[in-house]
């Protein structure tokens, strides 16, 4: 069974060394339950020797791997899925403190599915935890028996499926987006399998399933058809077995280490052969009593240290130094073969080889994940890890779920301020700013009733949008966290303030425009296209890159090539791929010889920076240098020779890199993290010194998509929107301030060897508070941390809290934001109800960004339990912890902060006169203007009106034309024509007025025909074939579309007169309205159109 593997060959070099040879040989012919131990084996070769164990085996058989703690089985996995690639991970059911929430859905559907493999008899290699054995989980017959398979052409009504759904744990919802919902929609329903790896869209007739597809939970576009669809209930998780149950005398358990002080006693009930591999050579005498064979293997780490950054590439005695062991290690026949981790850094090892004294076939080079190098010289091998060698720490490109690598992802939306809530503010383009009070019934003289937005004025006065028109209406939001004043109905000052607005716009973004143009008319450097070298940085990227940052990486590289100097912003929340985007662009300048700043605004970002440039360089001799207060005086004297000598390539430092002692020899980019932070004199002084060198400023603080294009062309930038394909959302916990729950939820995450924030906005209690905690947690290491604090001493506290000396941080709201700490993840805020819904969300966004589930638990006092506005606040950040409006909102709250910081305060108020959605729309029409784009400025879409006589645009005016042709053919005793064309979008069709809305807000932002057949083809796949009336209204809407194109404002019938408007004037063919010569309103339509695609 060996050869199935990658690694064969050197799985069979292992059994070289006689005691493993000896030991394969007896376990072979060993009785189940019996117990062998292997002695003298490193760490670094656990994950090497189990997977030549389970190679060699003569018989394939259920593998169970057994790690003490997550932290280790995390590292065996990524190992494992080097040497073993179908090698499976297992997770623990996380819970908060007490076990409040529910188990993470992610978590659940992989568990499901690896219980749901092995009940049906797959020969599976699991790693898991101690822990994992004793929790209780569903036994192979229950998981068997639970399992509803629905097939093609499966005999049942959409409501019996629903009904059946709710008994398996399934919840309804509008539309679909997470595991465990369904939606129904006529006769598409969709739905999420909890252990499934896409969301299934079933199409019934009225009593079978007549079609089946999987699609995109964020586009809705279906992805592929199937033939069936496999449903299993999420009760199963409950559980009925302890896990040590499910492990059959048959099976393999492979114990690694000696470090399970609870755990013995469990391991001696699981019937199958244990195999137990330890560091050193002795165990407990109680252990120790149970295994009668023992094997001293012996594998030893490698004898030298592993290298710092740079340290391989720059240094020759510490090059000398490797090549030298290498050559006594082949010397004494040993085969050496070193694992890097990445292709890039695969070809770069293979690069310096060639230039060495060895034989280039001295060390062989293979591709995987090793974290550390090892000896095993009875088998004559010798193991070393790129890593270690490039001086970086060990990381990876795993995924822990697997199967979110093949999920469907999609770039975050565009947030268009289009979901509001009632009581919201919300502007209304032609009447201004208002109140949204729902959705109601508007009652009209026949006896029918028409759905309208109800929105609110000054004066009390009311304004019923019909739902058709609801894309005048968005959310309000301003920069400020002032409310706004309501507008008149009456008078002119929503009209003046449109008029302000639009005047100071135009001057804004001709500012811009000036600013550029003149930075056009300078030559800077233009730097050269990419080297090899450059291509083998970017191979060594150890994930796999999102389509935003390849896009901006090819617009930097497109600006630096340009004779023009750069300047960039590169907008992306933290963990979004900023620094690697700006560390490509930085090789790029240094491969032309040019030097390169890049500014943080803090010390300990600085640092943080500095680490991750000098690791990801490691390979390439280019000398990088932190200039920052952790430097002595002498080092930063060291520096500044160095830059002003050319010694120098790179430097990371402060706002010290401003002082004018600080001089280059070439420097040719500046990168510039979170530009906003630092002083205006700064950055003025900083942009006139270096005019003509390439500028990339980065900023963590998200902007809306809405700005980004309105900007497009007037400024420069990139926006990175795609989060990491593992993070996990952040559960949320809402409860009374108790000290037992404080204790065990830091405990809980202090024992999975993780990090906490507890967050305390009062600087006159807050040493009181971190007292006391310490007092509830006597192990714990703590520290506080507040904005009153000398600088230094404050930067020194969060500096040790990043490199793990501080176990829970006691501080204010300072909480950096640029600060990327994947190991914290809970957060405990005292006193949520004084934080507004997006300062909860930003704070709780300081956890959450590695692949753990994150915690974040809102303390309120116990009289705020049970009512009041706060409680309903933080209530709202629990529901909509993943993707509601609520969520959405806070998050767009945080953008227009953003907006506001890069627009400059006399932009903002404007802003805050007509709301951000409007401003933006006409920044957008103010920059196509200015630069030429539109010489005659073609209307808008939403500005040509439609008045046909023979069209029904709304289902109450399709009722009462319905209502008449009835009473009319009553009296007559004969049929009639319809007289008039429904368009509008039925009720039947789209039940839910929400989604209604959407769909007629998603017509009116199509820019164009295209659009509108990608729309059409999005509705018949989500809601079905499309009824008459949507049809029509879609043609309607090419109709208004060709109309813009000609620059026409209005079109109007009466009777066979098609009146057209543009400029004011009328257009007449012979000094006559063209007349229409078609009778059927449908006829009618085309007839119109065809006119409008003949017109010059």
């Amino acid at each position: 069974m060996v050869s199935k593997h990658p690694h064969h060959d050197l799985f069979l070099k292992a059994l070289r060394d006689p005691s493993l040879a000896r030991f394969l040989q007896e376990y072979d012919v060993a009785k189940s339950g019996e117990e062998f131990l292997l002695t003298h084996v490193t760490q670094a070769a656990w994950s090497f020797l189990c997977s030549t164990i389970i190679a060699t085996l003569k018989k394939a058989k259920p593998v169970w791997i057994l790690c003490s703690d997550i932290k280790k089985e995390e590292y065996c996995f990524q190992e494992l899925q080097s040497w073993l690639p179908g090698t499976l991970f297992f997770p623990d059911i996380e819970m908060s403190a007490e076990g409040l929430g529910l188990p993470d859905p992610e978590l659940l559907s992989e568990r499901l599915d690896i219980l749901g493999r092995y009940a049906q008899g797959e020969v599976l290699t699991t790693v898991i935890t101690a822990r994992t054995l004793t929790q209780n989980v569903p036994s192979p017959k229950e998981l068997i028996s639970a399992l509803w398979q629905i097939d093609l052409g499966f005999k049942a009504s959409p409501n019996e499926v629903v009904e059946r759904l709710y008994k398996l744990g399934f919840a309804r919802t509008s539309q679909v987006a997470s595991r465990g919902e369904l939606a129904l929609r006529g006769g598409i329903l969709d739905l999420f399998p909890w252990q499934s790896n896409l969301p299934y869209r079933l199409e019934f007739d009225e009593t079978a399933v007549i079609s089946m597809r999987t699609f995109d939970p964020h586009s809705q576009r279906s992805i592929q058809e199937k033939k069936v669809c496999e449903i299993q209930s999420a009760d199963l998780e409950k559980g009925t077995i302890p896990f040590a149950q499910l492990i059959s005398t048959e099976d393999l358990v492979v114990i690694l280490g000696d470090d399970f002080p609870h755990d013995e006693e469990s391991f001696k009930k699981i019937a199958a052969t244990k195999i137990r591999i330890i560091e050193g050579m002795d165990l407990s005498q109680s252990i120790e009593s149970q295994f009668q064979k023992r094997y001293d293997v012996a594998c030893y780490p490698i004898p030298f240290a592993s290298f710092g950054a740079g340290d391989f590439v720059m240094q020759e005695s510490k090059r000398k130094e490797f090549f030298a062991q290498v050559h006594a290690w082949c010397h004494s026949k040993n085969d050496v073969i070193l694992f890097s981790s990445t292709e890039g850094e695969e070809e770069r090892f293979s690069e310096l080889l060639q230039k060495s004294p060895l034989d280039a076939s001295s060390v062989a080079l293979r591709q995987g994940e090793l974290k550390e190098g090892f000896s095993f010289p009875k088998a004559s091998l010798v193991f070393l890890s790129d890593a270690e060698i490039f001086g970086r720490s060990a990381r990876s490109s795993w995924q822990r779920f697997h199967r979110r690598q093949e999920e469907h992802r999609s770039v975050r939306s565009a947030l268009n301020f289009t979901e509001f809530l009632e009581g919201d503010f919300v502007v209304h383009t032609d009447y201004g700013i208002g109140r949204y009070q729902g959705i109601q019934l508007l009652p009209s003289s026949d006896g029918t009733a028409t759905e309208v937005l109800a929105l609110e004025f000054d004066e009390e006065a009311r304004l019923f949008v019909p739902l058709e028109h609801a894309w005048k209406v968005s959310r309000y939001v301003g920069v400020g966290k002032a409310i706004p004043t309501l507008s008149s109905l009456n008078n002119g000052q929503w009209h003046k303030a449109r008029a302000a607005a639009e005047k100071s716009i135009f001057l804004y973004a001709g500012k811009l425009l000036k600013l550029q143009a003149e930075r056009e008319i300078h030559s800077g450097h233009t730097f050269s296209p990419d080297t090899p070298w450059q291509r083998e940085l970017e191979k060594s990227f150890p994930y796999k890159e999102t389509q935003d940052q390849l896009r901006a990486i090819t617009e930097i590289k497109q600006d630096m090539e340009s004779p023009q100097p750069m300047d960039r912003l590169l907008c992306g929340d933290v963990g979004f791929g900023k620094t690697e985007v700006a560390l490509r662009a930085a090789f790029k300048a240094l491969m032309d010889g040019k030097q390169v700043v890049f500014l943080a605004p803090t010390t300990v970002l600085a640092q943080q920076h500095y680490e991750t440039l000098r690791e990801r360089m490691s390979p390439f001799p280019v000398s990088i240098e932190l200039m920052s207060r952790y430097r002595t005086a002498a080092e930063q004297r060291q520096v500044t020779h160095g830059l002003a000598a050319g010694s120098i390539d790179l430097v990371v430092g402060t706002h010290r890199l401003f002082s004018p002692d600080i001089i280059f020899k070439n420097l040719g980019l500046v990168i510039v993290d979170e530009e906003q932070r630092f002083g205006v004199k700064h950055k003025e002084a900083f942009k006139d010194r270096f005019r003509l060198v390439d500028m990339l400023t980065l900023s963590a603080t998200p902007i809306p998509r809405t700005l980004y294009l309105s900007l497009m062309g007037a400024r420069k930038m990139s926006l990175l929107e795609t989060p990491p394909a593992n993070r996990q959302s952040v559960e949320t916990l809402i409860a009374a301030y108790d000290e037992r729950l404080i204790r065990d939820a830091a405990k809980r995450e202090l024992d999975r060897g993780g990090q906490v924030y507890f967050l305390h906005n009062r600087v006159q209690t807050i040493e009181k508070v971190a007292l006391r905690l310490q007092e509830l947690i006597p192990s714990a290491r703590i520290a506080w941390g507040h904005g009153q604090m000398e600088e230094k001493a404050l930067e020194e506290i969060m500096h040790r809290f990043v490199v793990g000396e501080i176990d829970i941080l006691v501080s204010t709201t300072i909480i950096e934001s640029g600060l990327d700490i994947p190991n914290a993840n809970t957060i405990i805020i005292d006193r949520a109800d004084r934080f507004g819904l997006a300062d909860l969300y930003q704070l709780r966004g300081r956890v959450g960004r590695s692949q753990h589930k994150a915690y974040a638990y809102l303390l309120l006092p116990r009289s705020m339990m049970l009512e009041g506005e706060a409680r309903r606040r933080v209530q709202a950040i629990r529901h909509y912890s993943e993707l509601g409006a609520g969520f959405k909102i806070a998050m767009r709250d945080l953008e227009i902060r953003g907006a506001g910081n890069l627009l400059g305060t006399a932009q903002s108020g404007h802003i805050t006169a007509v709301g951000f959605d409007f401003y933006c729309k006409m920044l957008h029409q103010a920059v196509a203007t200015l630069q030429g784009k539109k010489s005659e400025m073609a209307p808008q879409v939403s500005e040509v009106s439609l008045l046909f006589d023979f069209v029904a645009f709304s289902s109450s005016a399709w009722a009462i034309s319905q209502e008449e042709k009835r009473k009319k053919e009553k009296v007559n005793h004969q049929k009639f024509v319809d007289q008039l064309l429904p368009a509008f979008i039925p009720e039947d069709y789209l039940s839910e007025a929400s989604m209604r809305i959407d769909a007629y807000r998603h017509l009116a932002a199509a820019p164009n025909r295209l659009a509108l057949e990608e729309l059409k083809k999005s509705w018949s796949d989500r809601f079905g074939s499309l009824p008459l009336p949507a049809k029509n209204l879609l043609l309607l809407e090419v109709i208004r579309r060709v109309a813009a194109e000609h620059r026409l404002t209005k079109l109007e019938t009466r009777g066979p007169k098609l009146m057209m408007t543009r400029g004011g004037d009328y257009i007449l063919l012979g000094h006559q309205f063209p007349r229409l010569t078609s009778i059927k309103p449908e006829a009618k339509l085309k007839e119109i159109l065809g006119f409008l695609e003949g017109l010059h």
